[in-house]
């Protein structure tokens, strides 16, 4: 029985490398399936034309198709379902996801060509739906799910949400069962949790995962990283949660672990300005992480109040302040064209930019989601109708018209205040003393302004000390291809391949030096 677990992006985005990537649940269902012993490959189809999409799915011969529909690929995950059971008819068409879940009863209706929607976390429901249709027994008792009956839309009983996350196989011991995966970007990307502990009136998640936060062991995540790192190659990571500070022991102990096993990852996460402190922000950076990503949205306390995020413009400048003490990069995601936005609303916004100055950040407009309050608050308001994401054809259902005027003026002050001083460096290297992350961003930071000497200081200090940080080697051989140091770059990229053997940018590196006799500059580490 063949089981294809599939994804597409919605139009605009599907020559976006990150943007096409799959979702990390749909990872987590083929390693359940597979760990289970059925035959269950992920196919992401985001980068495919038409006519490779009708021939791949010609040849994959499914029985069982699981779609992951998102808001902005609704109409295309519904094409790709139409597409399945027109090359496959008798093939179970099963669809699942955040959209999924709160728009079945539209999705569910005569003519569709889904047979059933999983609604919420999906191993469960999905693992015994498989099973159902592998002795050919009948799936419609199976909880968690929705279909269509004779009599109408049934939906079965809510599933009790997983007790133990790290009862799940890790999904990276699969990602080569695919096609038209990028498994080396594919696990860049880790969840450690599920579920978010605050209540946004914008996100969907506190429906979705009904408010309660469950979390995987440090220990596991520390496992799969150093899993990955061996595998793969990589030696940088993004941690996905919501809010990866939520549970502060877990957190630290997470650090204690990176730190002690001397995995020499960098990593990068998000988390919320009430969610951190000096102390876990100092172990955050001993144990590697580079970069903070926090949900700030606006500058604005009306905006705050209005958006449902409990945090105020104080905290956000409190939280900045500290992560700037400690040094690690400051990212924002902000959120503009809110109904009822004034100009002093953006003055606002403007002005705690250039009180906290991050290293970078996302501006977004506000769009409505189904499940989210603000959606919800929307349509029994009468602003727009239930049926909104059938009818309006574009991606995403903006709150506003004619959004991005505020968004491009957020954009460029965002551009205009990162921090310039070197002397920061100093600064952190008193509080923190010798700290590998300190000496990898100092010499960023004086590679890209062409002061070689300085970031070859920063760069040798960590191969020295460290001599098993792949991060020092890999950063003096890019920094010598710039200085046309050839050979001493090579020497440097063998001494990563020496402690990762798998690592890519390195292999690269030797391969065209050995191939063309030059080298050419390995990816921005950052990448």
């Amino acid at each position: 029985m063949k089981i294809v677990l599939a994804y597409i992006s919605g139009m605009p985005d599907r020559q976006d490398r990150y943007i096409s990537l799959l979702p990390t649940g749909l990872c987590s269902l083929q390693a359940c399936l597979r760990s289970a012993g059925f035959d269950a490959v992920l196919v992401n189809f985001s980068g495919s034309s038409d006519v490779d999409i009708r021939l791949q799915i010609a040849r994959l011969k499914a029985d069982i198709v699981g779609i992951s529909q998102w808001t902005h690929n609704r109409f295309a995950s519904l094409e790709l379902a139409r597409l399945f059971r027109s090359e496959s008819p008798d093939c179970t068409v099963i669809m699942g996801g955040a959209h999924a879940t709160f728009c079945y009863d539209q999705m569910l209706q005569k003519g569709s060509p889904v047979d059933c929607v999983v609604l919420g976390e999906g191993e469960g429901s999905l693992l015994e739906i498989v099973r159902h249709c592998a002795d050919g027994s009948s799936w419609r008792d199976v909880c968690g799910i929705a279909y269509l009956s004779h009599e109408g839309i049934v939906v079965t009983r809510r599933r009790v949400p997983l007790s133990d996350l790290d009862s799940l196989p890790m999904a990276s011991r699969f990602l080569e069962e695919s096609v038209g995966v990028d498994i080396q970007l594919q696990s860049e990307f880790i969840l450690t949790a599920r579920g978010c502990p605050s209540a946004c009136h914008f996100c969907s998640s506190p429906s979705f995962w009904q408010r309660k936060v469950r979390f995987r062991s440090p220990e596991s995540i520390v496992e799969e990283m150093v899993f990955i790192r061996n595998t793969y190659g990589l030696i940088y990571f993004s941690l996905r949660d919501d809010t990866f500070t939520a549970d502060r022991a877990r957190t630290i102990q997470f650090c204690r672990l990176l730190i002690e096993y001397r995995v020499y990852a960098l990593w990068n996460c998000q988390s919320r300005v009430n969610a951190l402190d000096e102390e876990l922000l100092l172990w955050m950076k001993r144990a590697g992480c580079e970069c903070i990503q926090l949900g700030v949205e606006s500058g604005s306390p009306g905006i705050l109040k209005r958006l449902g995020k409990s945090i105020t413009p104080e905290l956000v400048e409190q939280a900045g302040g500290l992560i700037r003490k400690v040094g690690i990069n400051l990212s924002i995601y902000l959120i503009t064209d809110v109904p009822g936005e004034t100009g002093d609303d953006i003055r606002q916004t403007i002005e705690l930019i250039k009180r906290i100055r991050p290293d970078d950040g996302y501006v977004s407009p506000l769009a409505y989601f189904p499940g989210t309050r603000m959606f919800e608050e929307a349509v029994g308001t009468g602003i727009i109708e239930r049926n909104v994401f059938e009818a309006d054809g574009h991606s995403a259902v903006y709150a506003v018209v004619e959004p991005g005027g505020n968004s491009r003026r957020i954009l460029h002050w965002l551009s205009r205040v990162a921090p310039q001083d070197a002397l920061r460096f100093n600064r952190q290297k008193e509080l923190l003393g010798y700290c590998f992350v300190t000496n990898l961003l100092a010499g960023e930071f004086f590679r890209q302004r062409g002061d070689h000497i300085a970031a070859e200081r920063e760069f040798r200090e960590v191969a020295e000390r460290e001599p098993e940080n792949p991060w020092g080697w890999y950063l003096l051989g890019d920094l010598y291809v710039e200085m046309g140091e050839k050979k001493r770059a090579r020497e440097c990229y063998i001494e990563v391949r020496r402690i990762v053997p798998e690592h890519g940018p390195s292999r690269t590196a030797l391969t065209v030096k050995k191939k063309r006799g030059q080298n050419g500059p390995a990816p921005d580490c950052y990448q």
